[in-house]
């Protein structure tokens, strides 16, 4: 059985004798009955504080003396990501009542690796950029249009989703093989978007010819519960509901040496997800 890192988990019992446990959990659960929808917008607002200004304040400095002076900025900016949305995350833990992560060992230890994920909130992409510091991805086109924020999107090496003849994307995906062999993850939702009902959609194959290209293996991830927290559709965010994130590694598929087409290696992961999406019922196979 896998080990799992627990952070913020927050529970009601503790040395008190039962009665007087049970009497603080009540008045805990009516305390958050007419707190939650304010919760629901001062936490959101809080997270955008340290999103915009925070980011402006501490982390764009940074940014910049990185971009002038190293010798390898995209990595450094990789694993400046990296910090910012740790740092967003514990953040997020802490002011959220009843929310808690759990993330799988293997999860944290992959490298060199396709990683390829089920995709069910905006929080996923940032999720996955705060666990690895040496990451990148696929990002939808339109967001490498947008002042700043597409500037640094290039900066950290991420690649446009449609390859433009007049960009360097053809170039991003050809390095690929060797930023993956030194440890580098690429990490990839192959729905392409988020489920809005949380059924999984068609798979786009390019992570797996990526994958295969590269011969690097294929890591199957399985993201749960962030649409509790962060639903599509919503500003605020859901809160002071008991609800614990979930990442972990549902399985690897060996791209080096197998004979399987693109399309096989995309429906194994498409099955590996399926099977963890709708787990069969006790007594069936």
């Amino acid at each position: 059985m896998s080990q799992t890192r627990k952070l913020g988990e927050r529970g009601c019992f503790s040395s008190l004798d039962s009665g007087t446990a049970l009497k603080n959990c009540m008045g805990h659960t009516m305390s958050l009955k007419y707190l939650k929808p304010a919760a629901d917008i001062f936490i959101p607002l809080i997270c955008w504080i340290y999103y915009i200004p925070g980011y402006l304040l501490f982390f764009a400095p940074v940014y910049l003396v990185s971009y002038v002076f190293s010798s390898k900025r995209e990595m450094a900016w990789q694993q400046l990501n990296h910090l910012f949305f740790k740092i967003f995350f514990r953040l997020l833990q802490s002011v959220t009542p009843g929310l808690s992560l759990h993330v799988a060992d293997e999860v944290f230890s992959i490298r060199s690796a396709v990683i390829v994920s089920n995709h069910v909130s905006y929080l996923d992409p940032i999720l996955l950029i705060s666990l690895y510091e040496k990451q990148k991805t696929i990002v939808k086109n339109i967001f490498f249009k947008l002042p700043v924020f597409g500037w640094i999107l290039r900066t950290s090496g991420y690649i446009p989703s449609i390859v433009d003849a007049n960009s360097d994307t053809i170039g991003r995906i050809e390095a690929l093989g060797a930023y993956l062999a030194s440890g580098g993850n690429l990490f990839i939702f192959p729905e392409g978007t988020r489920s809005r009902n949380g059924r999984l959609g068609r798979f786009n194959r390019s992570a797996f010819k990526i994958a295969v290209n590269c011969k690097a293996p294929i890591c199957v991830l399985f993201i749960q519960n962030t649409d509790v927290l962060y639903p599509p559709g919503r500003f605020r965010f859901f809160t002071c509901v008991p609800n614990t994130i979930r990442i972990e590694l549902i399985g690897r598929i060996e791209t080096g040496s197998t004979s399987s087409s693109i399309s096989e290696l995309a429906d194994q992961a498409r099955t590996m997800m399926l099977q963890r999406c709708n787990p069969p019922k006790k007594g069936e196979k």
